[in-house]
């Protein structure tokens, strides 16, 4: 195994593998691949940037697309990036008038791509280009994510990323280094993962959950070029309460009778115990304790109320699938069509690309 891989780490146990071993693509061409790199007043790092990712097509490292998502930067960033597409034809760009976070930007590029493996890179040079081939590689492996496990020196932020994925590591089981680097999925991973403000930090976790083959590559990590950082403390308290909100989706949201049961069960049963205490002072003792009886009623009513909640909610998750279930078969429909619609497609006249 060479030195800058680790080795393939799998779905947790117990869950379905969504995803056949793909043949290798090794010796054969280099796949096409769409790179989103969303960017933020980053004017300074743009033209080195596209020189790079230049050099890296130019040699036949690179093919497919680069989608640049200007997320409401106020700088020059989307005139430069304009410019770039101009010159080059593998560059497309996208524009957010305002700032939506990286979360919306990666779902802009996303849905814009064109190939079946994305990868996420940003823009501030701290990650080189040249890294994007060994990042694709994997996926020869027959891997359906592979993230970048960061190498270098990065302060005050590797002490928080290292907390981060150690509570990560415990509470999901996915036992990659870094959920927060450079990735690279399937599409048919980027269309399973929820998407919510923030929660681009849990897309590996997410892949997880739904059974896909996860695997990790040493990325070098260097000093920021030119700009600022946007990393700023309060992320610390919001990615922790993020973790936990991903975690209970994925655990008692799916089975909410699970939680609301147990609860409930729990009351039920002090409840239960509270009563004999209060019999055993009233018939035993001789003396009555009219608060212990409130308390049971209390303890037993809202016992049973949670186990009414935990069937609602049952009911609600088994209409949710069947409803997500009838979307997965239109969107399976649809691609089906649109293929076959390319197929036929003459090639006369034909429009192939369009610029934004």
């Amino acid at each position: 195994m060479a030195d800058d891989q680790v080795e393939v780490k799998k779905a947790p146990e117990g869950q379905a593998r969504r995803s056949r071993r793909r043949p290798r693509t090794s010796g054969q061409h280099t796949p096409a691949v769409s790179v989103v790199i969303p960017a933020k007043d980053e004017e300074e790092n743009l033209p080195l940037l596209i020189e790079k990712l230049a050099g890296q097509f130019r040699r036949g490292r690179l093919r497919g697309e680069v989608i640049l998502v200007d997320d409401g930067s106020t700088d020059g960033t989307y005139e430069i990036a304009r410019a770039g597409s101009a010159q080059y034809r593998w560059l497309r760009v996208r524009r957010h008038g305002v700032n939506r976070g990286l979360t919306e930007a990666l779902k802009t590029g996303f849905d814009s791509a064109r190939n079946d493996i994305m990868v996420f890179w940003p823009a501030d040079l701290q990650y080189m280009p040249e890294d994007i081939p060994r990042l694709v590689a994997r996926f020869d492996d027959g891997l359906d994510v592979v993230t970048g496990w960061k190498q270098g020196r990065y302060g005050l932020k590797r002490f928080v990323s290292y907390c981060y994925n150690l509570a990560s590591r415990l509470l999901f089981g996915v036992e990659v280094h870094d959920l927060n680097s450079v990735k690279a999925f399937r599409r048919e991973v980027i269309r399973r993962i929820p998407w919510r403000k923030d929660w681009h930090r849990y897309m590996v976790v997410w892949a997880a959950d739904q059974g896909f083959r996860i695997g990790e590559v040493k990325i070098k990590l260097y000093p920021r070029y030119r700009g600022t950082s946007k990393f700023s403390m309060w992320r610390i308290p919001v990615g922790m309460l993020d973790l936990l909100a991903v975690k209970f989706q994925m655990s008692f949201l799916r089975k909410p009778l699970l939680f609301f049961g147990t609860w409930g069960m729990v009351l039920v049963i002090l409840g239960f115990l509270v009563g004999l205490v209060a019999l055993y002072l009233r018939f035993v003792e001789g003396q009555g304790f009219r608060p212990l009886l409130y308390l049971v009623m209390l303890l037993e009513t809202i016992g049973v109320m949670l186990f009414a909640i935990g069937f609602l909610a049952e009911a609600i998750v088994a209409l949710g699938d069947r409803m997500q279930s009838q979307i997965d078969l239109l969107s399976v429909n649809r691609e089906a069509r649109s293929t076959e619609s390319r197929t036929h497609r003459p090639r006369s006249g034909e429009d192939v690309s369009t610029r934004s």
